[in-house]
């Protein structure tokens, strides 16, 4: 079998033993294995090989192209090892299925070294589509699910981080992505994932089941699925895109992807489960960032005007005191004197 084969296989043995654990296991919270889900691979939403029709205008095809992206036998780029280009995939049918399964079979790859490349690229289930801008080629702020591969580390401070480093965000089209701190005061979860210039086929699976978001990753050649992220209580409208977009800047890379398979997830629902209201802004239950540093908050250009003028001024009025005292100390002096 191929190696895609092996991938898929190798994922569907971890959800029988998920679901072998969830018999033998009665104490196991709610959440923690599947229980009875079946998946169905979904066409209309789904990328894969010869890629015949993508991007033109006809009614056969399901998924529209967007900036630099180049459309091979092999792969489809989203961005080359060139600085300052953009590129995105855009399924064209909105998704109505209340749990789902995306794998994205990648493949990122450069001639530069460590730490000298970028930027990375974005899984996306959003409100919009077909909209370049700043985050990894796609608009900011966005409403929807963003999944960050993303390869270069723009924060000089953080030691905390390893890249390249997978992160999550969920935005409801109020917050920025901070591409000066990787994002990290929005991010919701993240792993590293060293996925560059590997001779093996690499593989990102992002599961939305029971209003739980997990990201898996498949990049060690070994078709072993390991844990990213695992997060309950995020909240996604039905109705949104699936898309993946990538950029690049003063350091580049090859962003190519081979596949987008999605899947309709179907599972048994507790009666209290399904009276649950339909979600019409996108969020995340008890919300708390992942920000490494919370205390931090950038400084405006007027706060540190008034930090310095305020300080020059206490310094002026020490400066006077102090002239004031010298004055009094040297007259009481002199008296004495005499």
């Amino acid at each position: 079998p191929s190696s895609r084969a092996l991938a898929t296989m190798a994922l569907r043995r971890r959800r029988c033993w998920c679901l072998l654990l969830t018999l033998l296991s009665q104490g196991l919270p709610q959440g923690q294995a599947d229980s009875g889900t079946e998946e169905y691979l979904k066409r209309q939403h789904s990328l894969m090989k010869p890629y015949q029709g993508v991007g033109a205008s006809g009614s056969g095809t399901h998924w529209d192209l967007l900036g630099n992206t180049m459309v091979t036998s092999h792969f489809i780029r989203l961005t080359p090892d060139l600085q300052s280009k953009q590129g995105a995939i855009w399924n064209r049918v909105a998704c109505l299925m209340q749990d789902w399964e995306v794998q994205v079979h990648f493949k990122v790859h450069g001639m530069g070294k460590k730490n000298l490349n970028g930027d990375g690229f974005a899984i996306w289930y959003t409100k919009d589509r077909m909209q370049a801008g700043t985050v990894f080629g796609s608009i900011d702020p966005f409403s929807g699910l963003g999944i960050f591969m993303d390869t270069y580390p723009n924060e000089e401070k953080q030691q905390e981080r390893i890249f390249p480093y997978i992160s999550a965000m969920v935005n409801n089209g109020s917050l920025s992505y901070d591409h000066s701190r990787d994002g990290r005061p929005t991010a919701i979860g993240g792993c590293t994932a060293l996925v560059r210039n590997l001779d093996h086929d690499t593989f990102v699976v992002t599961r939305y089941l029971k209003r739980r978001l997990t990201v898996m990753i498949n990049i060690e050649g070994k078709n072993e699925w390991k844990d990213c992220i695992d997060l309950p209580g995020v909240r996604l409208p039905l109705g949104y895109y699936f898309g993946v977009s990538s950029a690049t800047g003063d350091l580049t890379d090859n962003h190519d992807i081979i596949s987008v398979k999605v899947y309709e997830l179907t599972v048994e629902r507790t009666a209290e489960e399904q009276k649950e209201d339909e979600v019409l802004v996108p969020s995340v239950d008890n919300l708390r960032l992942q920000d490494d540093d919370p205390d931090y908050e950038p400084m405006s250009g007027v706060t540190l005007f008034f930090i310095v003028f305020f300080s020059l001024v206490g310094l002026m009025v020490l400066a006077v005191i102090g002239i004031i005292a010298f004055q009094k100390w040297q007259e009481q002096s002199r008296k004495r004197f005499y």
